[in-house]
């Protein structure tokens, strides 16, 4: 929950700016559902892509202050957050209600950026493998192997976001690697070859290279950094060690 309407545009402009050349990165935005629809048209001409920060299950009805698939499709975005680890803190959702929204959001021709990760607590007790396995078995259930194309599994330590701490690249590893052996076992290896699982977790300049140097790290889900237009960039530009 950041940047106003003309933030937005600034940020979004240096960030076009600072981007140019770079044809080999996906790079997605999240802008507030405020700002999706006039960022729409900053970005028509260059590699950015526009996500929304949530969806809805529902097409439409007595919902209010949800936002639908159709909806956030119309304003220009391609892809979708669903299971951020703040939305379920704070908003209390769970595995089934990350499970209608993944499958909403690909009956409206969206692509799930889906979330899962440990507490603090869970990590200490050893527990990391066991819940991201749960989690993605939840978000993913009723899915077919066609749909696995349009997905990406973003793992988020809960204990990381916001708090300037980071699991290590060998952590971070350990854990994508799990997650990648267990979608093969699920939907077999044509099905998710090529589904990008991603890092989030206090994702900076300085420890970028040095994560995506990790063979099953895809990709990164940016929080604070991404509000700074040359952070950002340079995450997009990251260099492997």
């Amino acid at each position: 929950m950041n940047t106003v309407i003309h933030d937005g545009v600034d940020l979004v402009l240096k960030l076009r700016d600072l981007i140019k050349g770079v044809d080999e990165t996906d790079i997605v935005i999240a802008p507030p559902f405020t700002s999706i629809y006039h960022l729409k048209h900053l970005i028509a001409d260059s590699p950015i892509k526009l996500a929304a920060q949530n969806i809805f299950w529902e097409k439409k009805g007595a919902y209010t202050g949800e936002v639908s698939g159709a909806m956030i499709k119309d304003a220009g975005c391609q892809f979708v957050i669903i299971g951020h680890s703040e939305r379920r803190e704070y908003f209390k959702e769970t595995d089934e209600t990350v499970n209608k929204k993944t499958l909403a959001a690909l009956k409206e021709g969206l692509k799930p950026i889906v979330c899962v990760g440990e507490t603090l607590d869970e990590k200490e007790s050893g527990k990391t493998l066991r819940k991201v396995t749960l989690q993605v078995r939840n978000a993913l259930k009723g899915l077919g192997g066609a749909a696995m194309r349009d997905i990406t599994v973003a793992y988020e330590p809960i204990w990381a976001i916001g708090t300037g701490l980071n699991a290590s690249p060998q952590e971070a590893e350990e854990v994508h690697n799990s997650i990648r052996e267990l979608l093969y076992e699920l939907f077999g290896l044509d099905a998710v070859k090529d589904v990008r699982i991603i890092y989030g977790g206090s994702v900076k300049p300085d420890n970028i290279d040095s994560l995506m140097a990790q063979p099953n790290i895809d990709g990164a889900l940016v929080g604070g950094a991404s509000l700074k237009a040359e952070d950002f960039a340079r995450i997009v530009k990251f260099q492997p060690i």
